[in-house]
């Protein structure tokens, strides 16, 4: 399977409510997803009996009870969780905002 995960940034620093005044940024991290080629049908119908695919985009997670199933992720692996953390900097870096600093941390 392939997921797309978008992301959209509005840089509202300026106070501006004007929508045509706010930059804004916009891109899309892609990862393909194979499946174990072992998995039963039995496996399919208890992970669907545990309700965790119908609350989640693609209707698996690398990250819960689904990852066991997965052999192989192509690409942006924050992609298939829902946050592209490397997309996200990449947008953020347009805005001139790197990503050290939106960490919350004492120098």
């Amino acid at each position: 399977g392939r997921l797309h995960s978008g992301h959209w940034l509005i840089d509202h620093r300026t106070g501006t409510t004007a929508s045509a005044a706010l930059p804004a940024v916009g891109g899309v991290s892609t990862a393909a997803v194979r499946f174990a080629p072992s998995i039963t049908e039995a496996e399919i119908d208890a992970y669907i009996a545990t309700g965790e695919p119908l609350e989640v985009a693609g209707a698996f997670t690398i990250d819960s009870l689904g990852g066991a199933f997965i052999s192989e992720v192509r690409g942006d692996p924050h992609a298939v969780v829902g946050l592209s953390l490397a997309l996200v900097r990449e947008l953020l870096l347009t805005f001139g905002v790197a990503w050290p600093d939106l960490w919350n941390r004492r120098l």
